[in-house]
């Protein structure tokens, strides 16, 4: 194997791993949840924590866009760096999300039985699945444009969403077996397998967001 070959793949090994430590720190609300409280009657509090972690992802996103482009900055440093750039937009942009989605969560619970429910519960569930899907593609953005106003991000993550449906499928997917690994072999999922199954959410996310934040030359140069 030639030298370049081998510095590439300790290189990505490296990353991997930091980043899956990074994911701890930046997720340690919700990981001390998870270890001290029961997951079925402690939502409140999950819901509350939920929010502070996002800083967190947009950090571990910025840390795979630099790995992706090639840049030589470590990823502490890139995380670091991301982190204070999104902390505010993160936690307000997941606050947001975590809001509607306790919103349809209260809702389906207290339809859940009654006819209503049965054409009621379908929509709510597809609500909470472009919710999702919106919120990932968001903290994306935020990552790459810190500044970039809310509402825009909300507009153009909630088209692309729908859009580019076959990759939101795939990130929803890719997020849901995340989760289930987690609850199932927690120091495996959040050792080994989270830096891999994130990347692939935030490649597919990224791509969705291409149009919006790589324009055409022509409309930059307009």
């Amino acid at each position: 194997m030639r030298h370049d070959t081998i510095q590439a793949i300790f290189d990505g090994v490296y990353t991997a791993l930091v980043t899956n430590m990074l994911l701890v720190a930046g997720g340690l609300p919700l990981v001390l949840l998870a270890v001290t409280t029961d997951s079925t009657r402690a939502w409140p509090l999950y819901a509350l924590a939920a929010p502070l972690c996002a800083p967190g992802l947009c950090g571990i996103f910025a840390v795979m866009s630099a790995y992706s482009a090639g840049r030589a900055d470590g990823p502490l440093r890139i995380f670091g760096r991301a982190w204070r750039a999104t902390a505010w937009p993160a936690t307000l942009w997941a606050a947001a999300a975590t809001a509607v989605l306790v919103v349809l969560g209260v809702d389906a619970y207290a339809l859940w039985g009654h006819r209503a429910g049965a054409v009621a519960l379908p929509i709510l569930a597809m609500l909470a699945v472009l919710t999702v899907a919106t919120t990932l593609l968001g903290l994306v953005a935020i990552a790459e444009q810190p500044g970039a106003r809310l509402h825009r991000v909300a507009r153009a993550c909630l088209y692309l969403a729908v859009r580019r449906w076959y990759l939101t499928v795939a990130s929803l997917l890719t997020l849901a077996l995340l989760a289930q690994l987690v609850a199932l072999r927690p120091a495996i999922a959040l050792g080994i397998a989270a830096a891999p199954l994130l990347y692939v959410i935030w490649a597919n996310s990224r791509f969705s967001l291409r149009v919006a934040l790589d324009p055409p030359t022509e409309s930059r140069t307009a």
